[in-house]
């Protein structure tokens, strides 16, 4: 048999099985099942008590209230009212309410471990790859499934090695290098296969520039994306009280196999300059220079792609002891309570407000089209992992995307910049 990849061996163990066959069917056991306000228990709650069935197991479930909090109207009163509601009712042990976007939330309170086998009600559920855990998103009517079997279904995926080396330019970061990603391969281009990353690029980013990696391997079609764990996930898993491992405390077990992988791209990183997503969709990726001096009127820095405390820092690299520039508007939403108070203590929120930011509450917000959208024919440069049309505003408004370096960049100048040509 061909030597099993990271991605065959966690799919192995959660079907109890010594390995596993691309395009076999199996059933796997799921350790973690995680959603949200928005995919949760208003669709949850009534399917479940129409089939009178219950929670396989309450210590494996973790909802996180992050789409439509705070409440700014009486739909999203609602919804929330609803989520809380069923989380006391069911005595969820794991509700993390209002403390900031799921994808962070959840590896920040010791949810994920490598070589665990995870769902996830969101589309950027793969996200949890960074710490080596199998982790994909799924719709409520596979969720209500995995809820009461504690079960779902795979069809094992081929395994698509993205082998980055070299060193990226300073400036320059995982945002850049997905936004080049998707650009190539298109939005359907892992066409629902297993990503994974490698490289002496990859190993030398921090967590959360992999999980930047894994959260946009939704905007390439991917199932999951993994990054196999090292001293960088220990060391985080260590500062984060992880306990052990349930598949193991072996963590150099979890890795691919020389010869596994089905398919791999190789990238020189060295070569990577910023990029810049246009209108109205991911893969239009292109270098900065193609849509330099764009004026804009806002940039954000928000979302799970786009503002951790990592982000948040590159953002700060740029703004420290400058002045946003006059008629922008700079928003920043801190993409987790925990990643706020660091910022604030480590001076990194200072930095930003004392150049002119806006802080908006660490939830989804302006990325889910929800509370803080923009306005009729805007221009805006977003840190977010999507820029559809419509999504973040109406139709007219325009978003382009980029890294928290682009957009701390470009709201410093007012237009489109390369942050090579601002950072100190």
């Amino acid at each position: 048999m061909k030597p099993q990849s990271l991605a065959q061996k966690i799919i192995a163990r959660a079907a109890g099985q010594a390995s596993v066959r691309v395009g076999e069917i199996v059933t796997c056991q799921v350790d973690l099942a995680m959603f949200h306000d928005s995919s949760g228990p208003r669709r949850l709650k009534p399917m479940l008590e129409e089939l009178g069935a219950q929670i396989w197991d309450k210590s494996k479930v973790v909802l996180v209230l992050d789409h439509y909090v705070p409440e700014r109207d009486d739909a999203a009163r609602r919804i929330v009212r609803i989520a809380r509601d069923w989380a006391q009712e069911q005595q969820l042990p794991h509700v993390y309410d209002s403390q900031g976007i799921c994808h962070v939330v959840v590896p920040q309170h010791g949810h994920l471990q490598p070589g665990m086998f995870c769902v996830g009600g969101d589309s950027h559920s793969p996200t949890g790859g960074a710490f080596g855990a199998y982790m994909f998103g799924i719709g409520s009517t596979e969720m209500l499934g995995v809820v009461v079997t504690g079960e779902i279904w795979l069809r094992v995926p081929q395994t698509i090695a993205m082998h980055w080396s070299g060193r990226l330019a300073s400036g320059v970061c995982a945002k850049d290098m997905m936004l080049s990603l998707v650009a190539r391969f298109g939005m359907n281009g892992a066409n629902y296969q297993a990503v994974e990353f490698t490289g002496s690029t990859v190993r030398a980013l921090s967590m959360q520039d992999r999980m930047t990696l894994c959260n946009m391997s939704a905007e390439l079609g991917a199932q999951t994306a993994l990054v196999a764990p090292d001293e960088v996930t220990r060391q985080w898993l260590e500062q984060t009280g992880v306990a052990p491992s349930p598949a193991g405390p072996d963590w150099a077990a979890w890795t691919s196999y020389p010869g596994s992988f089905d398919v791999q791209h190789d990238f020189d990183a060295s070569t990577l300059s910023p990029q810049l997503a246009a209108p109205h969709s991911p893969a239009l990726g292109v270098p900065i220079t193609e849509h330099a001096e764009t004026r804009i009127d806002v940039a954000y820095i928000g979302a799970c792609t786009g503002a951790k405390l990592e982000d948040l820092r590159f953002a700060a690299q740029v703004l420290r002891g400058r002045k946003v520039a006059s008629g922008v508007r700079l928003l920043v939403a801190p993409a987790s309570l925990k990643d706020r108070a660091q910022a604030e203590r480590e001076g990194t929120l200072r930095a930003l407000t004392d150049a002119g930011a806006s802080l908006l509450p660490s939830a989804c917000g302006a990325c889910a089209g929800y509370g803080d959208s923009f306005a009729d024919g805007q221009t805006v440069i977003s840190s977010t992992a999507r820029n559809f049309k419509g999504r973040m505003g109406p139709a007219s408004t325009q978003v382009f995307l980029g890294s928290a370096y682009t957009v701390a960049a470009s709201a410093l100048r007012g237009r489109i910049t390369d942050p090579r040509t601002v950072l100190p």
